[in-house]
């Protein structure tokens, strides 16, 4: 069975240099044999997470999510740094995602335990989203994510892509493929069970 890779940019504006980064990597893993499943967190329309909303109705749209993240073996995470951090709507997904359901317990985290997932990030600084980046991999390893040691930061990106699409510089791409191809491997190693 091929491994199964969710495409997901904490970043839900037109022309998001984030989702353009991700669509590459996931271009890349079905080049590779993946089967990859878009997913765009603005069409989900999530409420904030909250505990008193979740106590009298787990939000369907939230209960949805959560079915697509246990379906797949896998991630590939394009974050944008917002003030230094992870995006509120990626945040705010994975919180949702993480809460227990059907008579789960708290910990069961059954959407993101002994799953994999590869990190990107695309920003108009030069540190390339590297302190969003940072948070989102101890937010996901806190969640039982394993999360591939390599990771592609593209700084100044307003000038990394072509009209294509397409990375101008051959290093970050050459870095893209390398990436998505431990997460291939590392997914196919552990094979989680998928629901």
């Amino acid at each position: 069975m091929p491994v199964k890779l969710l495409a997901i940019s904490g970043s839900t504006r037109a022309g998001s240099l984030n989702q353009a980064l991700v669509d590459l990597a996931a271009a890349e893993a079905r080049s590779r044999g993946a089967e990859v499943t878009p997913v765009d967190l603005k069409a989900f329309q999530l409420p904030l997470y909250d505990g008193d909303l979740e106590a009298r109705a787990f939000p369907d749209a939230a209960r949805e999510l959560k079915a697509l993240f246990r379906a797949h073996h896998g991630f590939l995470i394009a974050s944008p740094e917002y003030n230094g951090g992870v995006s509120g709507v990626l945040k705010n997904a994975i919180d949702w995602v993480s809460r227990p359901t059907d008579g789960e317990t708290l910990v069961a985290l059954s959407a993101f335990r002994g799953k994999v997932a590869g990190l990107v990030a695309a920003s108009i600084s030069p540190f390339g989203g590297l302190r969003g980046i940072t948070q989102l991999r101890q937010v996901l390893s806190t969640i039982q994510v394993m999360v591939a040691t390599e990771q592609v930061l593209v700084p100044f990106a307003l000038d990394a892509f072509d009209e294509t699409g397409a990375l101008k510089q051959p290093l970050p791409a050459q870095l893209l493929g390398g990436l998505v191809a431990r997460v291939i491997e590392l997914a196919e190693r552990l094979e989680p069970p998928v629901a």
